[in-house]
């Protein structure tokens, strides 16, 4: 079968290909740039936990020598501190997730360099697309000079940014709201009185400080600071930025402190989704289907979710053949929680946006306004945690056998440690995006005894042979707990790490109606008229 065609080598893309990789399935990656970044300082993104662990999964090491994990989240407003947060792993408290930060071309080049250590991605520098023909087998693009060239691909998917190509050439509208934020940035090496931690500064009390000013820590001292800017006008210029920079240290340290300034920049924010996400064999993925990042949301963050749910749909694909009801889910899913994330920013700018009046007088909306910035910026609430798909196609019908727990289906997976078929103890995470569906049992006590023992033992020959009966590959893991399950509960996951259904015990014939609609349910593939027809092609335009 031809390999899936990806075209934009941005971090998206890359994911993408690493992603497919990891399932067998090979790809030709179209790269319209000579195949490097040039290094800037002041673009940075920060990864949630889950995004965070799809990267390091990936065989990206620069995480740990590149980005940093916050130590907490500091709220100030005026001259009042609001909100002191400690992140991760810190004793006495319920622990909040650390992101990760990192300039992006750090990131890029770690996922090139993973990219080239792969036998089944092929990089293509310098190919810019400006055909794309479809038919019921495969795809068919053709690049420009001067690597003029036709491929054959079996599907395309096109991460190729916010003036995505791929989707002007399958004419799908892509609209929004332009300029929902301005920002301008600045990367610094400096002391600041809070080392590890991101802050979040409202109506500084300062001349130059503006409505907002964000400090975001990097390794080796590195500071990214956001000026929010007014939605209109105001021409930043270098002195102009200079002062800002220098009346914000002097706001914080109490003094202009010595600083090494090592980038700046001005950005604009825009709101946009693709009205469709799939046209038969062609999909869109990233920035090309959907632009948001205001309120501190990360639209990257959110691209790399598109990847490892399109990933494991087109492997399986690839592999089998699949359902036109799987590949259709991709858009379900993916598209409604981008659309649910916007619609929650479009929601809250008006409040924290608006200005004076009697929000600043009434108690306690200061603190309100503070938590939902908070959300956007540490992957919490409606404007950051990761996405559930509760709606999804390819949830199973509801059975009597199916049991609670502290995870809804649909929703991602707690990060437990986990058996695996090795003996070894692991994370379940690093057991995601193989191309297989997961199955758990959750067994306290197993730990204490030797694998080869509890495996006859007990439930498992049944369970063994059930996961054996499954219509899609599956692995068994054993977990010695899991939040809100009962001992002999049976989790079944998907391969992009959400929750398909849990049973109380072994229930195989439901186990197997689980898994059946987790894959989409037999291919049922129809061509009409010489055309693949799917749901999405079906289905009238919509926001």
């Amino acid at each position: 079968m031809d390999p899936v065609i990806v075209v934009g080598a941005g971090p998206v893309g890359l994911a993408l290909s690493l992603a497919l990789a990891a399932q067998g399935v090979p790809s030709v990656l179209l790269d319209e740039g000579p195949g490097k970044d040039e290094p800037r300082p002041a673009r940075t993104v920060v990864l949630r936990e889950d995004t965070a662990d799809l990267v390091e999964r990936l065989g990206c090491p620069v995480l740990h020598d590149e980005g940093l994990r916050w130590t907490g989240w500091r709220s100030v407003r005026r001259k009042q501190l609001v909100r002191a947060v400690p992140l991760g792993d810190v004793e006495g408290t319920v622990p909040l997730p650390s992101p990760v930060h990192l300039p992006q071309h750090a990131l890029t080049g770690g996922l090139r360099a993973a990219v080239a250590a792969q036998d089944l991605v092929t990089m293509v520098p310098l190919s810019r697309i400006d055909t794309l023909e479809q038919d019921p087998n495969g795809v068919t693009v053709h690049t420009r000079e001067p690597g003029s060239t036709w491929w054959r691909g079996s599907y395309v998917v096109g991460c190729d940014g916010a003036r995505s190509t791929v989707r002007k050439l399958l004419d799908i509208r892509f609209p929004g709201r332009t300029a929902v934020e301005r920002h301008a940035v600045a990367a610094l090496r400096a002391d600041l009185p809070w080392p590890g931690e991101a802050v979040l500064h409202r109506s500084p009390p300062w001349r130059t400080g503006g409505a907002e000013i964000t400090a975001r820590p990097l390794p080796g001292g590195v500071w990214r600071l956001d000026w929010l800017l007014p939605p209109r006008g105001e021409l930043v210029t270098p002195d102009a930025l200079v002062t800002r920079i220098r009346d914000t240290l002097e706001g914080w340290c109490g003094e202009t402190p010595a600083y090494e300034l090592l980038d700046t920049g001005v950005y604009t924010l825009h709101h946009r989704l693709a009205r469709r996400w799939r046209s038969q064999r062609a999909f869109l993925a990233g920035d090309a289907a959907h632009l948001l990042g205001a309120l501190g949301t990360q639209g990257l963050d959110e691209g790399l979710r598109d990847a490892e749910n399109l990933a494991w749909k087109l492997a399986l694909a690839w592999h089998q053949s699949a359902s036109e009801l799987l590949l259709d889910s991709y858009q379900a899913e993916r598209r409604a929680a981008v659309a649910s994330r916007l619609r929650a920013a479009d929601q809250s700018l008006p409040i924290l946006r608006g200005g004076g009046g009697l929000r600043t007088l009434v108690p306690g909306t200061a603190r309100g306004h503070d938590t939902l910035l908070a959300d956007g910026h540490l992957g919490c609430g409606p404007l950051g945690a990761p996405p559930s798909y509760t709606h999804s196609p390819l949830s199973p019908r509801h059975a009597e056998a199916h049991a609670t727990v502290g995870t809804a289906p649909g929703a991602p997976v707690t990060d437990v440690r986990v058996t695996a078929p090795d003996g070894k103890a692991v994370r379940l995470r690093g057991r995601l995006g193989q191309g297989h569906l997961l199955v758990i049992l959750v067994a306290p006590g197993t730990g204490v005894w030797d694998r080869r023992h509890w495996m006859t033992a007990g439930v498992m020959p049944r369970l063994v042979d059930a996961v054996e009966a499954l219509p899609v590959k599956a692995e068994l893991l054993v977990a010695e707990s899991y939040p809100g399950a009962t001992a002999h509960t049976v989790l079944l996951v998907r391969p992009d790490g959400h929750l398909v259904a849990a049973f109380g015990g072994v229930r195989p014939a439901e186990l197997f109606a689980a898994a059946d609609a987790a894959r989409g349910g037999a291919d049922t593939a129809r061509e009409d008229d010489g055309r693949t027809t799917t749901s999405s092609d079906r289905t009238a335009d919509v926001n």
